[in-house]
């Protein structure tokens, strides 16, 4: 943390002043930087946060509810009425409410059914779904739902956050490549300078023909277009990786400069990215987050198909009161004074719910499909990246030998020439073969090192 602090200081003070030593800008550094200060990194929280709210609000539909309604007529000194009517109704998890009811009715005109007690006429009730409704019905659904929705986000949130960081490694990959293509090109134009230079001076001494002079400084133009391309590509890939550095108050960073990828990246990378020691038989796919986000998927599914079944269930609708004036006097409940409801309604044909539950099973065999195809596809994503990463480190090796070779070949042709007994051609032709070898080299590393960083982005442990 303490090194962060250092880095985030000297990428502040670089804006202002220039360095005169490079600052070294290493992976580790750089991915710390972007998993605690990028925009879209913190946005991926949001995702959690929305799903608990969904969740909050599922939960009301199991608030307790209190409903009162107050109607009066008066005309021409003549109260036609005066209803007040208060309910207050706790819905359970089941399809069972309780209810307690408080009535109060007067007036000349009142229907004679409405009329109560001076004090007013209290209940004290349940209502109860005997069928469609009992065991599952759309509160319970719901809220089952949104549990889940609530789990689902959370993986939603490691495959964003997974996304945003592989982006990102990339970029400082693409950076470094070119970085070490710029390096490279910068020390041929030193030698093809140093060289022209050499050749010119041995021309006026007379021990070199013009021919060598023009040669060399084809060369020396050569090197120059090369160094011109590679800075071009390296200013674009800074640029890429300046839009994944960020300060705490959502500020970006500008990269100077001075500041620089970690050429060793080679030797700490396995390090930083902890997959040196992955190999097909460790892989394990049970609690990768696309599939643990599909089998919720699949649960929430269920729970809608169960809803779609216990709609084909009959409503029946029981309702039963106890009646009372004496609020005070709980013995006053009792089976005398009751008030009671039974209601029933079945669609003849159900053909409606008929086919909701035709949809619901259907979606559940496409998510089945779905879980199939996708657990055969990571799992093959996996084979295939670890074969490319055996591949690009056995193609890294031969690259390494071969710019040796090539090291020796041009410094053999260089003493021959400087011996007078060689061609600044063959010179040339050594080094452009160098030159093309260690590009290679340089490509298959970062190959090497993508196929690193796919293979944990593959498997979502970023």
């Amino acid at each position: 943390m303490r090194k962060l602090y250092i880095i985030t200081f000297l990428l502040i003070y670089t804006v202002g002043f220039s360095q005169q030593t490079d600052t070294i800008l290493n992976l580790e550094e750089y991915l710390g930087y972007v998993k605690k200060y990028h925009p879209i990194v913190k946005q991926a929280q949001l995702i959690s946060t929305e799903g608990e709210i969904k969740l909050l609000k599922s939960r009301g539909a199991f608030d307790p509810k209190l409903d009162v309604d107050y109607d009066r007529k008066k005309f021409k000194d003549i109260e036609y009425y005066d209803r007040l009517n208060a309910t207050f109704k706790i819905p359970t998890w089941y399809g069972v409410a309780l209810k307690t009811t408080y009535e109060n009715n007067d007036g000349v005109y009142l229907n004679t059914e409405s009329i109560t007690p001076d004090n007013g006429l209290y209940s004290v009730g349940v209502s109860v779904s005997l069928a469609k409704g009992l065991l599952t019905n759309n509160r319970m659904a719901t809220l089952k739902q949104s549990k889940l929705y609530s789990n689902q986000v959370q993986e939603q949130q490691i495959l964003v956050t997974n996304d945003i960081l592989y982006s990102a490694i990339n970029a400082y990959f693409n950076w470094l490549k070119n970085y070490q293509a710029e390096l490279l090109f910068k020390n041929y134009l030193v030698n093809a300078e140093n060289r022209f230079l050499n050749i010119k001076r041995s021309y006026f001494a007379g021990d070199k023909p013009a021919v060598d002079t023009l040669e060399a400084n084809i060369n020396l133009k050569n090197r120059i277009l090369d160094l011109e391309k590679a800075k071009i590509g390296y200013i674009k890939s800074t640029l890429e990786v300046a839009n994944y550095l960020w300060l705490d108050n959502d500020l970006p960073l500008e990269l100077e400069d001075t500041i620089h990828p970690d050429i060793y990246t080679i030797d700490k990378i396995d390090m930083v990215l902890s997959n040196s020691i992955l190999n097909i038989e460790d892989v394990s796919l049970e609690n990768h987050p696309k599939l643990k986000q599909l089998e919720i998927k699949k649960e929430i599914l269920t729970v809608d198909k169960r809803l779609k079944a216990n709609n084909l269930l009959p409503e029946i609708n029981l309702e039963y009161n106890f009646l009372t004036s004496d609020f005070n006097n709980q013995n006053s409940l009792n089976t005398l004074n009751y008030k009671s409801g039974l209601s029933f309604s079945f669609p003849l044909f159900l053909r409606k719910e008929r086919a909701d539950l035709k949809l619901a099973k259907l979606k559940l065999q496409d998510i089945d499909f779905d879980l199939s195809a996708t657990r055969v596809s990571l799992k093959n994503k996996i084979v295939a990246t670890l074969q490319e990463m055996v591949s690009y480190e056995v193609q890294y090796q031969i690259l390494s030998d071969l710019v040796k070779d090539y090291e020796q070949l041009v410094k053999g042709e260089e003493r021959k020439f400087s011996m007078g007994e060689g061609l600044l051609f063959l010179v040339n032709y050594r080094e452009v073969k160098l030159i093309e070898s260690q590009l290679k080299k340089i490509d298959i590393e970062y190959q090497l090192f993508n196929s690193k960083s796919s293979l944990l982005w593959v498997l979502s442990v970023l």
